[in-house]
């Protein structure tokens, strides 16, 4: 298996500030994601409808992304009510 790279879109950073517990969470599902993409508290899963993945940061967060071979480009990170402006 190919190496994971976990790359960002130039304005994934300047979003919002997430909470503390929830940047602490982040973190480890990026762990996860790098390790092992299929590590289940991920439930990575396809947008409907669109070009774009999700994975679980926890119940109410989620990080958008779109993978091309072992190149994982997140795009947003937030509550999973606006994750729905990528469908």
């Amino acid at each position: 298996m190919s190496k994971i790279i976990i790359d960002v879109t130039p304005d994934f950073f300047e979003q919002s500030a997430l909470p503390k517990d929830i940047k602490k969470k982040f973190k480890k599902q990026l762990v996860f994601l790098k390790e092992n993409p299929r590590h289940q508290s991920l439930k990575i899963h396809k947008l409907e409808g669109s070009d774009f993945w999700e994975f679980y940061v926890d119940d109410f967060y989620r990080c958008v992304f779109q993978q091309e071979g072992n190149v994982y480009r997140l795009y947003f990170v937030g509550t999973h009510k606006l994750i729905d402006r990528f469908k």
